[in-house]
């Protein structure tokens, strides 16, 4: 009898569950790293975890938006689909703000929330939250498994989806149920999505109407997003650009799809793009969108944008095209399949020299500039601190705000996917987690997270897996004591009525560092900067540097809420 027991309970431990179905499938899809925390809604899943010793890490945040988030800079620097997994209920509530945002900024991400069981969804179970109806609009695409047999096929879906075409967020809500059933075989994971058929080929005739538009324009212009950067077309664009010497803005989210240091670049266009960048939209006669939105940050008020432009777009989400801006040619297409093809095509009588003239003495009269004193440290001198010293070669995040911008103006980036910042959304918090998936992502290089003390505060509790992975993330807080942005905005346009936007008591930052066991260091006067951040960039480990900076410092340029492109304010001094 004892040895018909212990037979028994082996053939139980051999049996294959949902959960290890998941876990196999997710070493199918080629996953190094899931980020992830517990739950009672996935507990058969993280069993399996340890059951299985799974073939990738695992990585504990400690609130499951800091999960998403870095999963999100894990997915910007590596181009892979960044994996989450959190449990029902708050667990897959907290993931909204970065499904959001990965959303918005078209990130690759496939998230897994748990579920209560079949048999009690809709009932108000404990845990219980409509996942299907919070996600359905900030994803790609969603699911609920209610059948295990359909699990391998649709994590092997999911992941298809999240990386093709535009890229974005897929959820897959697992109940419990699922995940804890007992596998009766092995199920087919092959797909067919009629639906869904990208395309990634320009069309010919659209490319040869680009072309003449293009050997006819007097003052064109390249405006390049982050749609050539996740088309894997930066070279592509160079070529281009170089080939027939035509000038190329760059988008927020674009920012390293081309030289930041090119002859040929003019910088970040929009809000707080360069002079130079937004008149050349202003005046140019044939603008040439690759792989960017229109969104309203770049383009201002609509009725002043590329007035005089015959505007061609290049984008792979057809609805992109003609949604915001008028367009006289539409190319869906994939960046990379369009630059090749316009490579190809015949064009003309590109030199343009008087157009090259008048933007170089824009760029002489015009360029960025900001004031210095004895008082404090200048954030945007910092920034171009954090550029030299790193060599303008590290991964930079940012969380959102003021620091977001001067990054953007002052950090030149000359390769791709090395900007890891939230455009669309907006989110605070963002910079910091971020940092951690960007550096689990590409371990061998210097991150940087660029953040403010306000921002900072939101998700500093990731701290604990830096210093847990010895990860060595340098967190340079840009610390006005305020909200920057918010605090810019009351001054310029709410009569100086700073509304709660000052911090009247923040932390003390390197004592918090220290407190998490990581090195902490406070820098009050510019003329210690050098010094440290070189000392920062050589250790070996995580730093958290405190610098204290100016806090009544505006981000300009700027447009003012209404305002066309060409009507910036603070272009000089």
């Amino acid at each position: 009898m004892k040895v018909e027991a212990k037979q028994e309970v082996k053939a139980v431990k051999e049996q294959v569950t949902g959960a290890d179905l998941l876990i196999d499938a997710l070493a199918d899809a080629g996953v190094d790293t899931l980020f992830g925390y517990p739950g009672g809604a996935v507990l058969p899943i993280y069993d399996a975890l340890y059951r299985k010793k799974a073939p990738f890490q695992h990585v504990l945040s400690r609130h499951e938006q800091g999960s998403v988030h870095a999963a999100e800079g894990y997915a910007r620097v590596t181009g892979k689909p960044g994996v989450v997994l959190a449990t029902s209920g708050p667990g897959a509530t907290n993931l909204i703000t970065g499904i959001t945002d990965a959303m918005m900024d078209s990130l690759p991400l496939v998230v897994f929330t748990g579920q209560v069981a079949n048999s009690v969804i809709g009932t108000d179970a404990f845990q219980e939250a409509d996942v299907m109806g919070l996600t359905t609009p900030i994803t790609k695409n969603n699911y609920q498994v209610n059948d295990l047999s359909d699990l391998p096929r649709v994590v092997k879906e999911a992941f298809h989806i999240a990386s093709t075409g535009r890229p974005g967020p897929v959820v897959v809500d697992i109940p419990k149920n699922i995940s804890a059933a007992v596998s009766s075989g092995s199920y087919d994971s092959e797909f067919y999505l009629p639906g869904y058929q990208p395309t990634k080929h320009p069309n010919p005739l659209q490319i040869v109407k680009l072309a003449e538009a293009l050997s006819r324009a007097q003052k064109p212009l390249l405006l390049a997003g982050a749609g050539v950067l996740f088309a894997k077309a930066s070279e592509e664009l160079k070529e281009f650009a170089e080939e027939y010497q035509l000038p190329v803005a760059n988008t927020l989210l674009g920012l390293g799809s081309f030289p930041g240091n090119n002859a040929l670049s003019l910088g970040m266009a929009g809000m707080h793009g360069t002079y130079t960048a937004n008149m050349a939209i202003a005046e140019c006669d044939l603008l040439i969108n690759i792989g960017a939105r229109f969104d309203d940050r770049l383009t201002g008020n609509l009725k002043h944008f590329a007035p005089n432009a015959k505007v061609a777009h290049i984008d792979i989400d057809p609805a992109e095209i003609g949604k915001n801006v008028p367009t006289d040619i539409p190319v869906v297409a994939d960046a990379k399949e369009a630059l090749l093809a316009l490579l190809k095509a015949p064009i003309e009588g590109t030199e343009c020299i008087g157009w090259h003239t008048q933007l170089h003495r824009n760029k002489t009269d015009y360029p960025l500039w900001y004031e210095r004193t004895e008082e404090a440290i200048s954030p945007q001198w910092l920034l171009e601190q954090v550029y030299q010293i790193s060599s303008g070669e590290a991964i930079v995040t940012t969380d959102v705000g003021q620091h977001q911008m001067w990054a953007a103006q002052y950090y030149k980036f000359d390769k791709p996917n090395r900007w890891v910042t939230s455009g669309g959304l907006g989110t605070m918090g963002f910079g910091f987690p971020a940092a951690i998936g960007a550096q689990l992502g590409k371990p061998e290089d210097l991150v940087v997270a660029i953040v403010g003390d306000g921002g900072f505060q939101m998700t500093l509790q990731e701290l604990s897996i830096i210093k847990e992975r010895n990860l060595p993330v340098k967190v340079i807080i840009v610390n006005n004591q305020a909200l920057g942005m918010v605090r810019q905005w009351q001054e310029s346009f709410y009569e100086e009525r700073y509304s709660e936007s000052i911090f009247t008591e923040n932390p003390d930052f390197v004592k918090l560092a220290e407190s998490y066991g990581v090195r902490g260091v406070k820098v009050e006067t510019e003329e210690q900067v050098p010094d440290v951040l070189k000392d920062v960039f050589a250790y070996e480990g995580p730093v958290v540097v405190d610098c204290r900076v100016l806090q009544k410092t505006a981000v300009y340029p700027m447009i003012a809420p209404g305002k066309g492109i060409h009507e910036m304010i603070g272009v000089s001094r």
